[in-house]
């Protein structure tokens, strides 16, 4: 791409919103091509964590949340969009076209693109007041508009073997090489992307019960009492690259929903970045009836707001294709 003079305000603004979208560790692994007619999302491998994410779950469920993001930046400016997954298998990168001003079938509710600016990955302890149950129908219908399955984890027994999965998981996780290194790397990092050290909390008491180790990065401590976390497990069908897709799509969803509701949210994907973890869930935490995509951890935030993460400019995530397809 030689400029991108062409582009109307309108799209740009819609990809500012797509850059906003949780990702792996902050690593914003995507870039968007755009031309008059469309936009192509692209999976940026170049910024994938291969310790962290063997697999590319986590590639792809941060390229469906940004998705997700510009399809609400589009229909809040008012610009039609055909939305078409996967669209080229010889592209393995290329995760979605959007054809502008295409009348699609696709729908997103244009009024969440003002919860996106403040919405926040909130890793400190929840306050001890329960989610309302009206409020849990809510984000399990979000998730079902975009083609996933949200499961409530209300029993104890399951609560309680997804609890371990998390100590599980990060017990593997330590004696894999590089692991520590690359959760290191992203953490704390300089310039726009990582993970702020003003965003991750050391909690004193009592310990958040599915909380990543971020070790000697964890630098805020909250002394609360005990938290009232809700968690849920996004689930899908299928488990091939575009269910992990259509996930993130659903947890964009639901946390631009919980952040409208004025929920404290956090996506956490650890015990997913293990196979004998992830089979756990999908066994005895979802019954063998679904894929574990990912675990969402939903509140009553503390009342201090916590500062946005940095993002990468604009100018950084429009270009070429990565891989020069």
């Amino acid at each position: 791409m030689t400029g991108t003079s062409f582009i109307s305000e309108s799209v740009r603004h819609a990809v500012e919103l797509a850059a906003c979208a949780p990702s792996i560790h902050n690593s914003q692994p995507w870039v968007f091509v755009v031309s008059e007619e469309r936009i192509d999302l692209y999976a940026d491998r170049r910024r994938w964590l291969p310790t962290t994410d063997a697999d590319q779950r986590d590639l792809m469920l941060s390229c469906g949340a940004a998705l997700h993001h510009l399809r609400i930046g589009l229909a809040a400016a008012g610009v039609a969009a055909g939305v078409y997954r996967m669209p080229n298998a010889a592209k393995s990168d290329l995760v979605a076209s959007i054809v502008l001003g295409e009348d699609g079938t696709d729908r997103v509710d244009a009024t969440l693109s003002d919860r996106i600016p403040l919405r926040r990955s909130d890793r400190r302890p929840f306050r001890s007041w329960p989610m309302p149950e009206a409020f849990q129908r809510q984000l399990t219908e979000r998730a079902a508009e975009q083609g996933a399955l949200l499961r409530v984890i209300n029993d104890p027994d399951a609560r309680a073997v997804l609890v371990t999965a998390f100590a599980a998981a990060a017990a593997a996780q330590s004696g894999v090489p590089g692991y520590a290194q690359e959760l290191k790397d992203w953490t704390d990092r300089p310039g726009a992307e990582g993970i702020p050290a003003s965003n991750v909390a050391r909690p004193v008491s009592p310990t958040i019960e599915a909380a990543r180790d971020f070790g000697e990065q964890r630098v805020l401590s909250y002394n609360v009492e005990p938290e009232e976390a809700t968690l849920l497990v996004i689930g899908t069908s299928s488990d091939d690259q575009l269910s992990q897709l259509r996930a993130g799509e659903a947890m964009s969803a639901v946390l631009l929903e919980a952040t409208r509701q004025g929920l404290g949210n956090c996506p956490l994907s650890q015990p997913l970045e293990v196979g004998s973890t992830r089979e756990t869930l999908q066994n005895d935490v979802l019954g063998g009836t679904l894929s574990p995509q990912v675990v969402l951890r939903i509140g009553w935030a503390q009342e201090d707001p916590l500062p946005p993460t940095p993002r990468r400019p604009v100018e950084e995530i429009i270009g070429e294709p990565p891989t020069g397809e």
